[in-house]
């Protein structure tokens, strides 16, 4: 057995930070098979109750070392609807690979990687998909993203008539405008949508359930039972003096701007974006380096990440603290914004920052940041992209006005995903708040057994 990882190549960093190729170029078969060999086939795989979904990781992988990719693939399929997508941005190894026994002494099978090359090779084989008669109830599934589009994807194969309805124009949710093109290729959310569109899901773009159609219009056609997976995406601020200047931006908009309206083509496309010479990203998650790196392919000469804890403490994916580092973004550690400073035109001429040390770790067990009294840094930048995390968008659920929300404007559910309004189920961000592709995608397929439950109660 071979003992060292292999590793996934990458585009060098001078390349690949000016253009929005993908940097990471998968395996090829060579490396594909040499990784998979070092799976232990375990009789009780702990790498399966590290997903989300319970992907089947050690049979996938076997079918995969005898060369048979399209059951490869198949056995994915069985629980995740999104494989090339979670190959590219699940965190493999705080999950699935975390629990894997060779990462006890050594480094863990390359699990998102293989997952990532099975998916690939599906898209050039073209298999047959596998569809069940949409004959039961009608089902309706709020909003586009990862936990709608599992929840979908298992409702259709259970036998329901199953219709997603996407405020935007395009589908996917976070996965279109959240994750820039060098990470997750938008050609992949197009396979993988339209696999689920042969499934037997229909999709309506520039519906606002709740605006342009009410519930109890949608249950006058026939719908008998609803997910919501709307999704988190309201941008928080830090509300601080200058937010409000010109270059100022949250990193939802940013992102958005340039992922879904594609402003990173411009003036080929109609979406123009300002992008400063030096860049402030306040954050350290992996929405900032997105938008950090994002930044420097745009033309920014510098790109800085602003944090207030230190580099232990990064809630980021370590490869892409890695990957931003290489392509020249700078960190400042330990420096908590308290000013945006702006010129006489109300523009953005500068961050302030208090400087901070770690104290005792809070109720995550991360250690807190404190100020130090007097110890100030002033940064030089022209633009600044908040990226300090999101919550529910209030459009998804104040028209609703029977949905009990929290405090928070988060759906309240019960341990079966059923909300205040019989009938009516939610999963995902707009229940827990922002959190991974792969736990959005849990509670969707786990909302869809629910769904199933009730209506076969009815």
């Amino acid at each position: 057995m071979k003992l060292e990882r292999t590793e996934m190549p990458r585009r060098a960093p001078e390349k690949r930070a000016k253009d929005f190729q993908e940097v990471a170029l998968g395996y090829n078969e060579e490396q594909a098979l040499a990784e998979a060999k070092r799976c232990l086939n375990c009789k009780v795989p702990k790498c399966v109750s590290g997903c989300p979904v319970e992907t089947p990781i050690p049979r996938f992988i076997q079918a995969l070392r005898s060369g048979d990719y399209q059951s490869a693939a198949a056995i994915i399929k069985e629980k995740n609807s999104l494989p090339a997508v979670c190959g590219r941005v699940c965190p493999q190894e705080v999950q699935c690979e975390s629990q894997c026994i060779l990462g006890k002494k050594g480094t863990p099978v390359a699990i998102g990687a293989l997952e990532r090359f099975v998916a690939d090779k599906e898209r050039e084989i073209e298999p047959t998909v596998k569809t069940t008669a949409n004959k039961l109830a009608k089902v309706g599934v709020i909003g586009s993203g990862p936990a709608a589009l599992a929840a979908a994807a298992d409702l259709a194969l259970l036998g329901y008539q199953v219709t997603v309805f996407e405020a935007l124009h395009e589908l996917g949710g976070v996965l279109r405008y959240g994750i820039p093109e060098f990470r997750l290729p938008k050609e992949i959310v197009d396979y993988e949508v339209n696999y689920i569109h042969q499934l037997g899901v229909d999709f309506q773009t520039n519906v606002i359930v709740g605006v342009t159609v009410s519930l109890e219009d949608l249950r006058e056609q026939g719908y008998q039972a609803f997910f919501i997976g709307a999704g988190a995406g309201l941008p928080y601020f830090l509300d601080i003096p200058g937010e409000n200047l010109n270059g100022v931006y949250s990193a939802n908009e940013f992102l958005t701007r340039v992922n879904l309206m594609k402003a990173y083509k411009f003036p080929e496309v109609d979406t123009p974006i300002y992008v400063g010479e030096k860049v402030a990203v306040v954050g350290a998650g992996n929405v900032a380096m997105d938008a950090a790196r994002t930044a420097l392919r745009l033309g920014a000469k510098d790109v800085y990440i602003v944090y207030r804890r230190s580099r232990e403490e990064i809630p980021a994916r370590h490869e892409e603290v890695e990957n931003a580092e290489e392509e020249g973004v700078k960190f400042h550690l330990l420096e908590s914004p308290v000013e945006i400073l702006g010129d006489d035109n109300f523009r953005v001429r500068g961050i302030k920052n208090q400087k901070m040390q770690l104290g005792e770790p809070d109720a995550r067990g991360r250690r807190k940041p404190v100020p130090m009294p007097g110890e100030f840094n002033i940064l030089d930048v022209d633009m600044a992209i908040i990226a300090i995390g999101q919550g529910p968008n209030p459009l998804a659920t104040r028209n609703i006005p029977e949905l009990d929300i929290d405090e928070r404007g988060l759906i309240k559910t019960d341990s079966n995903g059923q909300t205040s309004i019989p009938g009516v189920f939610a999963g995902g961000d707009i229940v827990t708040g922002a959190a991974t592709v792969i736990k959005a995608m849990g509670a969707g397929k786990a909302a869809a057994k629910s769904i199933d439950n009730y209506l076969k109660s009815l």
